[in-house]
């Protein structure tokens, strides 16, 4: 990627500060591993959402859709450890008791991952009954439509609620998908032909690769419906999503989809004076759509939903008291190797996911809404 492509995404990030609601800090996207002056100074919620029985509703961006406060994370529904049946009971019970936002992927457990999701929603109306979200990795045209017809037979739907281009991690990322024949034009193509509603991102790797994708997203002229991304109380004290990213996607009206509260588990090893609780009501705080977490059984679903059924809209100081017990374990980073490793990185071991690179196409294609 050229330094100019750079400093735009850059210039976007740093331009956040004066324009961010609640008075929201953003430190230079310029510097390697900045941090706030003050980890608290993030945008919180005053209203915590619609109950309605167990869950808490939130809009989802400003479409007229919304989603359930918790969504159910696909990932570890595939996972060897959970059987067929218990997802299918996990999935069930999740949506009766009123969680409607599926989180899934194309490559999660070699497909297991949508099989399991699409033959738990395939019974007894299920799939009409919640807000469908997968992730597809191809970079290019081709690849993203055979991933999504691949992922619409597992899932065993004639559409998908919301489909995002997955895992941009890599600077370059944003051009790829946004090329003349790179994965937006695909995704484009699907839209059209109504096989999804939504389009999206997501990625976990810097904030700044974020400010990135924002921003050349905004020069071809597309506004992006959600961006899924790490919220966490690790992520407010190193190369912040929430500092950096979130105010923006507040200001313009994109869902903010919050991921990896416990970091797939690792943040909670970390042995910081934090309850699994606190990690989700600080995630709630912020103005997220949907906080997504992992289930693959019933204590992790009773959790969530106790999380949900306790959870009040925090004030700045009980939030910097909290940010205080994780600021020890935060600074480097550790416990959120997503950031700090390739432990996370599947297209990075797997480069095949993301199709052939286009050849010899400089400029960015026109994007059509």
């Amino acid at each position: 990627m050229e330094r100019r492509d750079f400093l735009k995404g850059a210039a976007l990030g740093a331009g956040l500060a004066a324009a961010s609601p609640a008075g929201a800090a953003v430190s230079d996207p310029g510097l390697p591993n900045t941090r706030p002056q003050d980890p608290a100074d993030l945008p919180f919620v005053t209203d915590a959402g619609e109950r309605r029985g167990e869950m808490l509703y939130r809009p989802f961006g400003n479409t007229s859709e919304k989603i359930s406060a918790i969504g159910m994370g696909g990932f570890h529904l595939g996972k060897s450890a959970v059987t067929d049946d218990e997802a299918t009971r996990l999935i069930h019970a999740g949506i009766d008791r009123g969680i409607t936002f599926m989180d899934n992927c194309w490559d999660y457990n070699q497909g297991r991952s949508e099989e399991r999701m699409g033959i738990a929603l395939e019974q007894n109306g299920y799939r009409n009954k919640v807000f469908l979200m997968s992730k597809m990795d191809g970079r290019t045209k081709e690849e993203a439509l055979k991933q999504i017809e691949q992922s619409l037979r597992r899932l065993r739907t004639d559409h998908i609620d919301l489909v995002q281009h997955h895992e941009i991690l890599r600077y370059d990322d944003p051009d790829r998908v946004f090329a003349e024949g790179g994965a937006m034009e695909g995704f484009m193509e699907a839209k059209k032909q109504g096989k999804l509603r939504y389009i999206g991102f997501t990625g976990h790797k810097d904030p700044r690769i974020h400010l990135q994708m924002l921003s050349v997203a905004q020069e071809r002229g597309f506004h992006f419906d959600s961006c899924q991304m790490p919220v966490n109380v690790m992520d407010a004290h190193f190369r912040s999503f929430s500092h950096l990213v979130l105010p923006h996607l507040v200001r313009e009206g994109i869902a903010p989809l919050a991921m990896k509260t416990f970091g797939d588990g690792v943040i909670l090893k970390s042995d910081a004076p934090i309850k699994p609780i606190e990690y989700l009501h600080f995630s709630l705080n912020l103005p997220v759509s949907v906080v997504i977490t992992g289930i693959q059984n019933q204590r992790d679903l009773d959790q969530a939903f106790e999380a949900v059924k306790t959870f009040k809209p925090m004030d700045k100081a009980t939030v910097a008291e909290l940010l205080a017990r994780s600021k020890p374990y935060a600074l480097e980073g550790k416990y959120e190797l997503f950031k700090t490793s390739a432990t996370f990185d599947g297209t990075a071991k797997n480069a095949a996911w993301l199709g052939e690179d286009v050849q010899g196409v400089k400029k960015l294609a026109p994007v059509m809404e």
